[in-house]
């Protein structure tokens, strides 16, 4: 069992029913990611042939062996303040924006693909800095299809790698530091909602409403044509009128549907519903 080899007949059915659950698409050129972390399955549940797991990850009740597949498949490294200009955007222009046409209630930002929490904890501490002195409320939600970096997330620890961009005053004021690491402080972590979520899921999609601002980067690289809009579409009904969504820097709106509105601040560009 040691050095699985995939057939691509094994690999393709393996892949296309990854893609049927999660929409994520996993090309030919990701034989060999895959083919090790089956096999690291295979061995801790003592399955001797791909065909014996494949079936057992068909039948696992409630996709359980499918989520520890995906989760050894998604992990996905990233930091504190990422595409520091769009950030920049959205504190210095998007968020005056928002405040301006939020009529009651409170600011919602959904970070998709949160993966181990930097972004929706960034995005908690900008909204603090921006929103002190105006009483406006806000909540921000971070899913992934990952449980285990949500886990992860949940604990708000982190590294010196994960932090090394934060603002020096911002580290001070909303970290506290020890000799193991970082932990985000409880007056960040209050205001940031995490839960599992699958994107392809439409149902689950359907219940993601309310949203004023959503930031979804270096995600949809990872579904397909078809998913990508599907995903797409199920932000637009999940944004608030006037509501924009974040891409990463190299990602187009526009090469997946002409739906939204394409806004050029002087940061970033956006787009909006």
């Amino acid at each position: 069992m040691f050095g699985l080899v995939l057939s691509p007949a094994e690999f393709e059915r393996l892949a296309e029913f990854i893609y049927l659950k999660t929409g994520i698409r996993f090309e030919a050129g990701k034989q060999y990611y895959v083919a090790k972390r089956v096999e690291k399955r295979m061995r801790e549940l003592g399955l001797e042939s791909f065909s014996r797991y494949f079936n057992y990850l068909r039948f696992q009740p409630a996709g359980g062996e499918l989520e520890f597949l995906v989760n050894s498949l998604t992990v996905n490294e990233t930091y504190f303040f990422r595409e520091y200009n769009q950030l920049k955007c959205f504190a210095e222009e998007v968020i005056p924006l928002l405040v301006k046409n939020l009529h009651g209630g409170k600011l919602k930002v959904w970070s998709a693909g949160c993966s181990t929490g930097e972004e929706p904890y960034t995005l908690a501490i900008i909204l603090l800095e921006m929103l002190a002195d105006t009483g406006t409320g806000f909540e921000v939600h971070g899913t992934d299809i990952n449980t285990i970096v949500l886990e992860a997330a949940g604990k708000a620890f982190y590294n010196n790698r994960a932090v090394k961009d934060v603002p020096a005053d911002y580290l001070q004021k909303y970290f506290r530091f020890d000799s193991a690491g970082y932990w985000v402080v409880p007056a960040v972590k209050k205001h940031v909602r995490l839960y599992q979520l699958n994107l392809n899921d439409r149902e689950a999609m359907e219940q993601m409403k309310g949203f004023h601002a959503i930031f979804c980067r270096n995600v949809l690289i990872y579904f397909d044509d078809r998913s990508r809009r599907e995903v797409a579409l199920s932000f637009y009904r999940s944004l608030e009128p006037g509501g924009l969504i974040f891409l990463g820097h190299s990602e187009s709106m526009s090469r997946i549907t002409s739906i939204f509105k394409l806004r050029r601040f002087k940061e970033a560009i956006i787009y909006q519903k």
